[in-house]
């Protein structure tokens, strides 16, 4: 027992995947921080173009996620994952020569395909190559890569267009994105985990695009990313709105900070007690974050929230991620990994149209109340899936101990 506990988590491949996961998500988000600005100022469009710019690739995305670990499995998660990554690095390139607005729009659509295959990819050889009795610290360090990169993204994105145009801005971020590509180059899949599926007279099933019994946790968490899509899309805005826009800067480097304090400790716990002593009070502490942004009226309100929010909301991800990939048998990780993320951005691309309707009728304060509301009843729906799951087990076993008291 204690020998398994030994198992390292940080392996070369645990690094190489981690870092792909960053580089591909720190180019996404300079890119949803710079090209409404581009699309506004360069190609001469309006505000909702420059939206339309953003939600256009989270939707390809959504799109391709039922059938990425179906592509996965039949191409197997390694070779999967260096195409995926070979074909987003390729389109970032594009971006230096596409200067009108619709041609940008179908780049930003392939982008977007290649985008949730890679995602697919790294979250389900991330569950692959972590000790599977530290899964819960594992995929908390994995998920630091892209929680980081929320900050790292924008920040580069927006310093250097102080000092280059954008052409040279793309031109940076297709350098960048090489190295992602031979970081992906060098991870190692257990072999057992890399299943590939030969074409035949295969009888199709909702299996084969998403993993069913990841569908109620990940329901579960697309509430959770419908909330925190109402700070992603609005916290600058809202900051303008009570002239906090300089420590608004400092929001999510605050969030990334007591991020990574936390993580460590929660990812240990999780494994150690369980996912009800992490996810209950994350969502607390989550939504008491969202209620101080409501009340929010100075610079050190609006960066209690942050620190708040950071805690709560930033272990949330990998903790759901972990549970949805624990439903599924270990070859259907891919699946569950889709199942999960396919819910968990519609989550987010609801939240960015649904909220932007719900600030022009009742303002922003009363908006993060709403979202104080979704994260008490996303509580109550935890409190009612994990009693059904214990329930269910419980049968399980009482029919399992009855077959070996009758052998």
């Amino acid at each position: 027992m204690s020998n398994a506990k030994q198992q390292p988590i940080w392996t070369k491949s645990f690094i190489g995947i981690s870092m792909t996961q960053f580089m591909v998500f720190m180019i996404f988000y300079t890119l949803l921080t710079t090209l409404p600005i581009y699309v506004i100022n360069s190609l001469g469009k309006s505000e909702a173009d420059g939206g339309l710019i953003v939600t256009v690739m989270l939707v390809a995305a959504i799109i391709v996620r039922p059938f990425s670990a179906n592509l996965l499995d039949k191409t197997g998660k390694k070779r999967g994952l260096i195409l995926s990554v070979a074909t987003f690095t390729v389109t970032t390139f594009f971006y230096i020569w596409i200067d009108e607005f619709i041609p940008l729009l179908i780049l930003r659509f392939i982008h977007g395909l290649s985008f949730g295959v890679i995602t697919t990819a790294t979250g389900a050889i991330a569950a692959d190559v972590i000790p599977h009795d530290r899964r819960g610290a594992g995929l908390g360090y994995f998920a630091m890569a892209m929680n980081l990169a929320v900050v790292v993204g924008p920040f580069i994105g927006l310093s250097l267009l102080q000092f280059v145009s954008f052409k040279m801005l793309f031109v940076i971020l297709s350098i960048l994105m090489i190295a992602g590509l031979i970081f992906s180059i060098i991870v190692h899949v257990p072999q057992e985990n890399e299943i590939t599926i030969k074409a035949g007279n295969h009888k199709f099933s909702p299996n084969d695009l998403i993993e069913l019994k990841a569908i109620p946790i990940a329901l579960i968490s697309s509430f959770v990313s419908l909330a925190y899509a109402s700070i992603l899309s609005f916290i600058s805005v809202y900051s303008d709105s009570l002239g906090l826009s300089a420590a608004a800067s400092y929001f999510f480097l605050v969030f990334a900070i007591v991020m990574l304090i936390s993580r460590p400790y929660f990812g240990r716990t999780f494994d150690i007690k369980g996912p009800n002593y992490v996810i209950l009070p994350c969502l607390f502490i989550f939504a008491i974050g969202l209620l101080t942004l409501s009340f929010t009226g100075s610079a050190w309100m609006l960066l209690l929230s942050a620190g708040l929010i950071g805690l709560g909301y930033g272990t949330l991800l990998p903790s759901f991620q972990t549970m949805a990939i624990q439903t599924a048998d270990h070859a259907r990780s891919g699946h569950a990994t889709a199942t999960f993320f396919m819910l968990y951005d519609t989550g987010i691309a609801v939240g960015s149209f649904v909220w932007g309707l719900v600030v022009a009728g009742v303002g922003f304060q009363k908006l993060y109340m709403i979202n104080v509301i979704l994260v008490v009843v996303v509580i109550g729906l935890f409190l009612l899936y994990q009693s059904r799951q214990q329930r269910r087990t419980q049968a399980e076993n009482k029919v399992y101990n009855e077959e070996q008291r009758v052998k």
